[in-house]
């Protein structure tokens, strides 16, 4: 039973996200590295967006794939960073229940349909690779849709156990979240009764969703492992392993901090460790995405340029008329 005190106490609402607390000047330093990330993650995935939309030469399953991606990415991010920067700059640590579990949904839903999006992308490879002939009839149009739809209702329904046990909890405080956005496992330490399953459950589904996606996508690179080393010129294997290499990197820093956070039971305390990795996979890895696939793709090199040119004879077209 809960003493009078905690049954007024339930009726907190309202969180403080800690952010990362230091002097002013360190505060509004970051605010200019984070800001800068944000902008140059935004400015990088709408390019790759509008490119992959605008340029006829990109219109093929891989590249569909990349503007979803960075359609997810551009979501991703947003969900924790623009009230980040409003913690650094303007110290608005406040935030409301309803508020904290809008963006913990917003930043798992994007963050599962990623996992799924990037299982999908690596299964394209693998078809390119092992089955080149029948590529056009596997991959087609229809099929493509269909992926990308299913990575949006997974990701839309991945997080939803959570948010559901979350939001029935009871609030007593302490109602400081020791993270720089709601993430699951400080909010749960914040409700005044045992959350134990609640965690072991939240583990559980959060496992099943990086392991599963991130089997899938080593499976087919082993697949396309195999394949290219049996390509007899080295010329023919570069350029195989160069149509997977921006993705086969993506995947590694995007798996490599989501599994050290929520698949191993040791770190998904909220420490000063957990919030640099958190860093890297939430804020980093969206702003690398584009400059990876830019500058290793000559596709969009090239898709790019064209583009540019377009956009400087239609600015000289009003010129040469006057």
């Amino acid at each position: 039973m809960l003493s009078s005190t905690e049954s007024q106490n339930q009726s907190v609402t309202k969180f403080i996200i800690l952010g990362f607390p230091n002097t002013r000047k360190v505060e509004i330093a970051l605010f200019f590295v984070f800001l800068t990330m944000y902008l140059l993650t935004l400015t990088g995935n709408i390019i790759i967006i509008i490119t992959v939309n605008t340029d006829s030469h990109l219109q093929t399953p891989m590249y569909f794939f990349l503007g979803n991606l960075s359609l997810l990415d551009v979501g991703y991010t947003s969900s924790t960073v623009p009230k980040l920067l409003s913690i650094l700059l303007m110290n608005v640590h406040i935030i409301s229940l309803v508020g904290c579990l809008l963006q913990s949904y917003c930043f798992f839903f994007f963050g599962s349909a990623e996992c799924f999006l990037l299982a999908v992308m690596a299964y394209d490879r693998y078809v390119a690779i092992c089955y080149p002939l029948r590529y056009p009839i596997i991959m087609n149009r229809r099929i493509c849709i269909i992926f990308v739809i299913v990575c949006w209702i997974s990701g839309c329904v991945a997080p939803l156990v959570a948010a559901i046990m979350v939001i029935n909890l009871p609030f007593c405080g302490p109602n400081i979240i020791n993270h720089f956005f709601c993430d699951i496992p400080p909010l749960l330490k914040l409700a005044c009764i045992d959350t134990s399953l609640i965690q072991q459950i939240n583990f559980l589904l959060s496992s099943m969703v990086i392991l599963s996606t991130f089997l899938c996508t080593i499976i087919s690179y082993i697949y396309i492992a195999v394949t290219i080393l049996k390509i007899p010129s080295s010329h023919g294997r570069r350029k195989a392993f160069s149509t997977c290499a921006s993705h086969l990197t993506i995947v590694s820093l995007y798996y490599g901090t989501v599994i050290f956070m929520y698949v191993s039971p040791t770190t998904r305390s909220s420490s000063d460790l957990n919030k640099i990795i958190a860093v890297i996979y939430s804020v980093v890895t969206p702003m690398l995405n584009p400059m990876i696939y830019t500058l290793r793709n000559q596709d969009m090199k090239r898709a790019l340029k064209r583009i540019i040119l377009r956009m400087l004879m239609s600015k000289k077209e009003p010129e040469l008329s006057n």
